[in-house]
């Protein structure tokens, strides 16, 4: 009887600390979302006002930010969407900011809709 309980206390604790642990997982993979897109739209707001640099700064924090993300369900799409930030890095030095802010676009489209 007391081996019973013991393992049932035992599978309850475990239960709620991986239950505690994926909550802390998702809390901080949606703050890390929140951190890519702020960088996103920045990069926007510099590719309006004209500024590459700014905007080039603000795509290499986006791409530093997706380092943060702890999501191995979602790893194939968080590369493709890393792509994005390759072609608006290569799109801002040739000048064409129409399809820079196209891609960002997609990129923050594309991390707004994954699901933790």
């Amino acid at each position: 009887m007391k081996f019973l309980r013991s393992t049932i206390i035992t599978v309850l604790m475990a239960l709620s600390l991986g239950s505690f642990s994926s909550l802390a997982f998702a809390d901080r993979n949606s703050q890390a979302v929140t951190n890519i897109t702020a960088h996103i739209d920045e990069a926007i707001k510099s590719i309006d006002a004209n500024d590459i640099e700014a905007a080039l700064a603000h795509n290499k924090e986006a791409k530093r930010a997706k380092k943060e993300l702890n999501s191995e369900g979602n790893a194939a799409k968080i590369g493709r969407l890393s792509a994005h930030f390759t072609k608006a890095k290569k799109l801002l030095k040739k000048s064409d900011l129409a399809g820079a802010k196209a891609e960002l676009e997609a990129a923050k489209h594309g991390y707004n809709s994954i699901q933790f």
